[in-house]
């Protein structure tokens, strides 16, 4: 009887559980599981993820994150539980909610083959007042998930000493990389002028500049972490060096200063010193002990100014030319500016000077004679010539009024050209007294190139009472009579010839 008792009691199980549920709960189901308003909602709320698992990739930059519930949710409350992280921090975007559908656009976009974690963590709740507790964690990558570049090695190293011309900085990377965002990733402080240039397959970059850099000086430059590979993914990490431009230390010296003629189209030395050997026609060479930049053309300047245009001769000289010889007798200071500096921008530091005496000398008149054949212009009367002097003469007794004369000058007339422009500019006047009458020049000749034979007519002798008095006058100067090889009269030469009776 007992053991019928039990069964009884077990086959009503349900019945008594179900008559204690309406007691203890005020929730009822129906045969199909609807809630009845007035009793507490036990149902569990449905969420699902988009991504949904970890190691998922979004298909691009702006791929929302997406959670979906299977009811109307809380919007402010879920909103603030859904948080997105990287190495870099959180994630920015903008959260918005289609139907029960929760929306996470990033902004800025999602970057390629970056690792971010989906946090879900904490409790929401529905619009109906049911509770869900969230502690959910899911990796995802957008675009790619492929490794990060390196920067591999780079040279000068950082720290190296380095010259300042003709450097060439190269960045190797372990994968190709995006040209235009690595060029727009690395500055390099006090260089504006680079220019870049790409090789294997975009995994060297070497740059370069038009310009040299300054001497003993550190430079400073930075690759940010903006630069990418070519399928987008950033630099892992930002990398900083320098280099120092010390590593020319000879400071230019100017090693010599000389004389050089122009012979079988080059500058050759004269063999003489700057000091007392400059000829006419010639050029100064400038020597340094090393190779010089462009600047060291022009860093010479004369006192007093000397006009001429100054050339390189190698890469440690230059000649200056004089565009007309340097004036006789005169002294002059060469000065290279200290501001001349090698080809790695080292300056000289101070001036270098130099005085020089041309030599070049005045041309002069050696004799005056008067009166002789102009093949044998030894003969006749005159002699030495002095300036402003008075000197008396005969004329030709065959001929009246005609006077011969020959002149005589310390340098030859190199050319035809030279040689008619002095004669037209040889002249012979009146001068005393101011009744004489006017004279005339009849021939001219040069038996020789140093000498010249003028005759004039129309003179008149003095007489017992009253001396004539005529006046000769050679001018001096560079618009004066020259040699055309560059020597003319320091000033006017002027003789009075004293006509006798």
């Amino acid at each position: 009887m007992s053991h019928l008792k039990a069964k009884i009691a077990r086959n009503n199980l349900p019945v008594y559980c179900i008559i204690l549920a309406f007691v203890i709960c005020p929730v009822f189901y129906s045969c199909e599981g609807a809630y009845i308003p007035g009793f507490m909602d036990l149902r569990p709320i449905g969420m699902s993820a988009a991504p949904g698992k970890s190691g998922e990739v979004l298909p691009g930059e702006y791929s929302p994150v997406v959670l979906s519930f299977d009811t109307q949710m809380k919007g402010p409350e879920t909103e603030g539980i859904l948080q997105i992280i990287s190495d870099a921090g959180a994630a920015g975007g903008d959260r918005f909610w289609k139907g029960s559908k929760l929306y996470f656009v990033p902004s800025p976009p999602w970057t390629p083959g970056t690792r971010y974690v989906l946090n879900l963590s904490g409790t929401v709740h529905s619009a109906d007042g049911r509770e869900l507790r969230l502690e959910r964690y899911i990796s995802f990558y957008a675009v790619n998930k492929s490794e990060p570049p390196l920067l591999e090695w780079f040279s000068p190293g950082d720290g190296a000493s380095v010259g300042s011309a003709g450097l060439t900085m190269e960045l190797r990377f372990s994968r190709p990389m995006e040209q235009l965002s690595v060029e727009s990733a690395f500055t390099i402080e006090g260089l504006s002028d680079k220019q870049f240039e790409w090789s294997d397959d975009d995994r060297l970059l070497k740059i370069t500049s038009e310009k040299n850099l300054l001497p003993w000086t550190a430079y400073h430059w930075t690759l940010k972490n903006s630069a990418k590979s070519r399928d987008g993914v950033p630099l892992a990490k930002a990398v900083s060096a320098q280099f120092i431009t010390d590593l020319d230390k000879l400071l230019p010296q100017v090693t010599g200063v000389f004389p050089v003629m122009f012979s079988a189209g080059r500058w050759l030395p004269n063999g003489g010193v700057i000091e007392t050997h400059l000829g006419p026609g010639q050029g100064i060479a400038v020597e340094f002990n090393k190779p010089m930049a462009d600047n060291a053309i022009r860093s010479l300047r004369f006192e007093p100014s000397l006009a001429g245009r100054t050339e390189a001769l190698s890469g440690r000289s230059v000649v200056f030319i004089p565009s007309r010889d340097p004036e006789p007798e005169t002294a002059y200071t060469l000065i290279v500016s200290a501001d001349a500096k090698d080809i790695s921008g080292l300056k000289l530091g101070a001036d270098y000077r130099v005085t020089f005496v041309p030599d070049i000398p005045c041309l002069q008149i050696l004799s005056f004679s008067v009166n002789s054949a102009s093949q044998n212009p030894a003969g006749g009367t005159g002699g030495a010539f002095v300036k402003d002097s008075t000197l008396p003469v005969q004329l030709d007794p065959a001929d009246p009024g005609t006077l011969r004369f020959t002149i005589r000058f310390s340098q030859p007339f190199a050319s035809a050209e030279a040689k008619q422009d002095a004669a037209l500019k040889i002249t012979l006047n009146p001068f005393f007294p101011g009744t004489l009458d006017p004279i005339a020049l009849r021939s001219v000749s040069w038996p020789f190139d140093d000498r010249i034979h003028m005759e004039w007519e129309r003179l008149k002798p003095g007489t017992a009472g009253e001396s004539h008095f005529y006046k000769l006058v050679i001018p001096g100067g560079r618009g004066g009579a020259h040699t055309g090889g560059g020597t003319y009269f320091k000033e006017d030469q002027i003789l009075y010839l004293e006509v006798l009776p």
